[in-house]
């Protein structure tokens, strides 16, 4: 959302991308995911119909098999909660690729971040928009004002998805998951 005004179709019809989260402490029922990452690299055209996303999830392998579980029960919707129910791959039509634990590491760098998961993806964002409008992201965290950056590199090569782009948006923001 830019000024508080939700978009519409994607730039070119088609969305893809890479998300990050990285749980700086959290519990998912008796499991604790402190310190944990993980991604989703993901695919929809908004021509197909009912847009439905193609999603591969990453998660943690630094994490035993219990905390990989839980935190792929998280981001699936599994757990369901007011926040994890309005992810666009939970509320809509989404095609599982495969759940791969992974070396996951989101690191802060400049105003932005590094983004590197196993040789599958690597992603650069650390210089700022210069805008003076409000912009806040439309996955749960929208309430939490963020930060829209140039991706200086995006680079996918997880299998079924491979691209490489250069100077196109990425935003970073800070907020609170909760299921109740």
């Amino acid at each position: 959302m830019v000024d508080g005004v939700r978009g519409g179709r994607s730039t070119h019809g088609i969305c893809y991308g890479a998300l990050a989260w990285l749980v700086e402490a959290g519990r998912i029922g008796d499991v604790d995911v402190s310190g944990l990452a993980t991604a989703l690299i993901v695919r929809y055209d908004d021509d197909e119909p009912g847009s439905p996303w193609t999603i591969v999830l990453h998660v943690d392998a630094a994490g035993d098999e219990s905390q990989r579980n839980a935190l792929a029960d998280v981001f699936l919707g599994r757990h369901g909660g007011p926040e994890v129910g309005v992810l666009p791959w939970v509320r809509k039509l989404s095609n599982l690729v495969d759940v791969r634990p992974d070396r996951i590491e989101l690191v802060a760098r400049g105003e932005g971040y590094e983004l590197r998961i196993g040789e599958a993806v690597r992603a650069r964002a650390t210089r700022p928009v210069s805008s003076d409008v409000v912009v806040r992201c439309v996955i749960p965290g929208y309430d939490q004002p963020g930060h829209e950056l140039v991706a200086d590199e995006l680079t996918i090569d997880d299998d079924p998805f491979a691209w490489e782009l250069r100077d196109n948006c990425a935003f970073a923001s800070r907020f609170d998951y909760a299921s109740e």
